[in-house]
Formats: structure tokens, sequence, C-alpha cells
């Protein structure tokens, strides 16, 4: 799974995803540079989603 995050969009990103998943929480989105993979494989696993379903998601932000 390919995101590329900048700071401004990583914002944005969060406050979305949070929006539609209020489940989901600040340390469940915490980003590390480079480690952006491992931030969507916990937000899938925590969603319950497949990565092709978490993709789609983030398509639809």
């Amino acid at each position: 799974m390919e995101l590329h995050l900048h700071k401004r969009n990583l914002e944005e990103f969060k406050i979305r995803m949070r929006k539609r998943f209020p489940q989901l929480t600040e340390l469940d989105l915490q980003h590390e540079e480079g480690k952006e993979e491992r931030m969507l494989r916990m937000i899938a696993y925590k969603l319950h989603k497949t990565k092709r379903e978490l993709q789609a998601i983030i398509s639809g932000l």
C-alpha cells in the first residue's frame, strides 16, 4: 500500500479518518517518517479491513 504523506496532508488525513472512524485514536494515526506502511497496517487491523478495502477508503477521502 503506497501512501506518501506530507505534513499538511497528514493532518488532513488524520482529521478525515477520525471523522469517518471515531474508534481510531491519535496513537493509531501516529506517523513516523518512512513508516507509513506500519501505520496503515495498524489502521486496517483496527477497522477490520483488508489492504484493498483500506486503499478504497483512503482514495475516497
